[in-house]
């Protein structure tokens, strides 16, 4: 096994800027980078995990040494299976860090020769959040500032077609108050 090589795990629902950073200076540091789509996450998802790989795909085209995939069970279970020895996060805010803590010290438990390496995320996207995003998207707000284009085209997509499970106000959180 190689350790210059990487996971980037998450459920990328959707990708953001904030992701497409974290995945960009990774790829500075390591040899490559998986930036690994989890098929089924336990919270309800807006996009299928063939249009979260698509997205993000073309986010990320322009970086010669990142690829992105599906993957489902434990990521640990994944990054051996790819011969990755690094587990990249991103931390915007104090509870990240918590909750990231947590999960590492479980990871390290089931697998202990994997490392995490947290990215401390760029502070024009400490802000932005998937949830955030699909907040803003399902009322008709503009995230060109948060998400590339294409995912913009696709939770506009996804919030005007009445017929689709994401149409309604299940993604909202606060901003309607």
């Amino acid at each position: 096994m190689n350790n210059r090589h990487a996971v980037y795990p998450g459920s990328f629902d959707p990708a953001h800027y904030g992701h497409i950073d974290i995945a960009s200076r990774a790829a500075r540091v390591f040899d490559d980078v998986i930036v690994a789509v989890y098929d089924t996450p336990p919270k309800k998802v807006l996009f299928s995990v063939e249009e979260r790989v698509a997205l993000l795909q073309h986010a990320l085209s322009d970086v010669p040494n990142v690829r992105v995939a599906r993957y489902s069970g434990l990521t640990v279970d994944y990054m051996r299976q790819v011969g990755a020895l690094t587990m990249i996060r991103g931390l915007r805010v104090f509870s990240d860090f918590e909750l990231e803590f947590r999960m590492a010290l479980a990871n390290r438990r089931l697998a202990p020769e994997i490392e995490v390496v947290n990215f401390i995320a760029d502070e024009k996207h400490l802000f932005i959040s998937s949830s955030t995003v699909r907040e803003i998207a399902s009322l008709g707000g503009d995230v060109s500032s948060m998400v590339p284009p294409e995912v913009a085209l696709a939770l506009r997509a996804k919030f005007n077609d009445p017929n689709h499970d994401g149409a309604d106000t299940n993604y909202v959180v606060s901003l309607q108050d």
